[in-house]
Protein backbone atom coordinates (compact mmCIF):
# COMPACT_ATOMS: atom_id res chain seq x y z
CA UNK A 1 0.00 0.00 0.00
CA UNK A 2 1.35 3.37 -0.90
CA UNK A 3 1.70 6.42 1.02
CA UNK A 4 0.01 9.37 0.63
CA UNK A 5 0.82 13.04 1.87
CA UNK A 6 -1.63 14.73 4.40
CA UNK A 7 -1.55 18.18 3.37
CA UNK A 8 -3.80 19.62 6.03
CA UNK A 9 -6.34 18.85 8.91
CA UNK A 10 -9.49 20.45 9.95
CA UNK A 11 -11.54 20.63 13.06
CA UNK A 12 -15.16 20.55 12.27
CA UNK A 13 -17.76 21.84 14.53
CA UNK A 14 -21.69 20.71 14.77
CA UNK A 15 -23.49 23.31 16.20
CA UNK A 16 -26.89 24.44 16.87
CA UNK A 17 -27.06 27.49 14.70
CA UNK A 18 -23.84 28.40 12.41
CA UNK A 19 -24.90 31.79 11.95
CA UNK A 20 -24.58 32.43 15.31
CA UNK A 21 -21.23 30.81 15.65
CA UNK A 22 -20.01 33.16 13.18
CA UNK A 23 -20.95 35.74 14.63
CA UNK A 24 -19.70 34.66 18.36
CA UNK A 25 -16.48 33.20 16.81
CA UNK A 26 -15.50 36.65 14.74
CA UNK A 27 -16.39 38.50 18.37
CA UNK A 28 -14.40 35.97 20.63
CA UNK A 29 -11.25 35.21 18.27
CA UNK A 30 -11.40 37.42 15.41
CA UNK A 31 -12.39 34.52 12.95
CA UNK A 32 -12.79 35.58 9.35
CA UNK A 33 -15.29 33.74 7.41
CA UNK A 34 -14.36 32.31 4.16
CA UNK A 35 -17.71 31.28 2.96
CA UNK A 36 -21.05 29.43 3.50
CA UNK A 37 -23.22 26.83 1.53
CA UNK A 38 -26.32 27.79 2.77
CA UNK A 39 -30.08 25.78 1.87
CA UNK A 40 -33.35 26.85 0.51
CA UNK A 41 -34.49 26.48 3.95
CA UNK A 42 -31.74 28.56 5.15
CA UNK A 43 -30.00 25.76 7.17
CA UNK A 44 -26.22 26.12 6.77
CA UNK A 45 -24.96 22.94 5.05
CA UNK A 46 -21.08 24.22 5.14
CA UNK A 47 -19.27 27.19 6.82
CA UNK A 48 -15.45 27.95 7.33
CA UNK A 49 -13.80 30.53 9.19
CA UNK A 50 -10.17 31.38 9.12
CA UNK A 51 -9.02 31.61 13.14
CA UNK A 52 -5.34 32.78 12.68
CA UNK A 53 -3.44 30.61 11.18
CA UNK A 54 -6.11 27.67 10.66
CA UNK A 55 -9.30 27.36 8.54
CA UNK A 56 -12.40 25.65 11.25
CA UNK A 57 -14.97 24.05 9.74
CA UNK A 58 -18.86 24.19 10.64
CA UNK A 59 -22.12 23.39 10.37
CA UNK A 60 -25.75 23.30 11.45
CA UNK A 61 -26.88 20.15 12.68
CA UNK A 62 -28.42 17.40 10.67
CA UNK A 63 -30.17 15.14 13.09
CA UNK A 64 -32.06 13.01 10.45
CA UNK A 65 -27.97 11.82 9.35
CA UNK A 66 -27.43 11.29 13.02
CA UNK A 67 -25.10 14.71 13.33
CA UNK A 68 -25.54 16.76 16.38
CA UNK A 69 -23.47 19.25 18.19
CA UNK A 70 -22.58 18.93 21.65
CA UNK A 71 -25.47 18.45 24.02
CA UNK A 72 -26.36 21.15 26.84
CA UNK A 73 -24.99 20.32 29.87
CA UNK A 74 -23.08 17.79 28.65
CA UNK A 75 -18.65 18.60 28.35
CA UNK A 76 -17.57 18.39 25.24
CA UNK A 77 -15.24 15.38 24.60
CA UNK A 78 -12.27 17.19 22.30
CA UNK A 79 -11.32 20.87 22.90
CA UNK A 80 -9.43 23.20 20.24
CA UNK A 81 -6.70 24.86 21.21
CA UNK A 82 -5.57 27.81 20.20
CA UNK A 83 -2.26 29.34 20.85
CA UNK A 84 -2.25 33.38 21.62
CA UNK A 85 0.26 35.90 22.30
CA UNK A 86 -1.84 37.04 25.26
CA UNK A 87 -4.08 34.29 27.45
CA UNK A 88 -5.81 36.58 29.88
CA UNK A 89 -6.67 39.23 26.61
CA UNK A 90 -8.23 36.68 24.58
CA UNK A 91 -10.20 34.81 27.77
CA UNK A 92 -11.83 38.44 28.62
CA UNK A 93 -12.43 39.40 25.13
CA UNK A 94 -14.11 35.73 24.61
CA UNK A 95 -16.60 35.91 28.00
CA UNK A 96 -17.67 39.84 26.34
CA UNK A 97 -18.61 37.75 23.46
CA UNK A 98 -20.74 34.80 25.45
CA UNK A 99 -18.27 32.17 26.25
CA UNK A 100 -18.13 30.98 29.85
CA UNK A 101 -14.91 30.15 31.96
CA UNK A 102 -14.85 26.84 32.84
CA UNK A 103 -11.09 27.04 34.33
CA UNK A 104 -9.46 30.41 35.07
CA UNK A 105 -6.16 31.35 33.46
CA UNK A 106 -3.64 30.00 35.50
CA UNK A 107 0.14 29.29 34.63
CA UNK A 108 0.50 25.59 33.99
CA UNK A 109 3.60 23.26 35.04
CA UNK A 110 3.95 22.89 31.15
CA UNK A 111 5.40 26.60 30.64
CA UNK A 112 1.30 28.18 29.61
CA UNK A 113 -0.70 30.26 31.09
CA UNK A 114 -3.64 28.60 30.68
CA UNK A 115 -7.69 28.43 30.52
CA UNK A 116 -10.72 26.77 29.17
CA UNK A 117 -13.44 28.11 28.05
CA UNK A 118 -17.25 26.79 26.60
CA UNK A 119 -18.49 28.38 24.06
CA UNK A 120 -22.13 29.14 23.34
CA UNK A 121 -22.80 26.25 21.45
CA UNK A 122 -21.39 23.50 23.65
CA UNK A 123 -17.94 23.28 22.04
CA UNK A 124 -14.31 23.82 24.77
CA UNK A 125 -11.63 25.65 23.95
CA UNK A 126 -8.52 25.99 25.81
CA UNK A 127 -6.51 28.82 25.61
CA UNK A 128 -2.86 29.24 25.86
CA UNK A 129 -0.08 31.94 25.90
CA UNK A 130 3.68 30.78 26.56
CA UNK A 131 5.05 31.97 29.86
CA UNK A 132 8.16 29.96 29.67
CA UNK A 133 10.22 27.88 26.72
CA UNK A 134 10.39 24.35 28.52
CA UNK A 135 11.49 21.16 27.05
CA UNK A 136 10.05 17.80 26.63
CA UNK A 137 12.33 16.63 29.03
CA UNK A 138 12.13 19.61 31.40
CA UNK A 139 7.81 19.84 31.10
CA UNK A 140 8.10 15.53 31.66
CA UNK A 141 10.11 16.38 34.80
CA UNK A 142 7.71 18.77 36.05
CA UNK A 143 4.61 16.37 35.32
CA UNK A 144 5.95 13.61 37.05
CA UNK A 145 6.59 15.84 40.07
CA UNK A 146 3.34 16.67 39.92
CA UNK A 147 2.04 13.28 39.62
CA UNK A 148 3.65 12.15 42.45
CA UNK A 149 3.58 14.75 44.79
CA UNK A 150 7.12 15.49 44.83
Amino acid sequence: MGTSHIREVFAYLRVTDTAAAIEFYARAFGSEELFRLVEPSGRIGHAELRIGPAVVMLSDEYPEMGLRGPRPGEESPSFLHLHVDDCDAVVAQAVAAGATVTMPATDQFYGERSARLRDPFGHTWLIGSENEALTPQEMQHRYTALMTGE
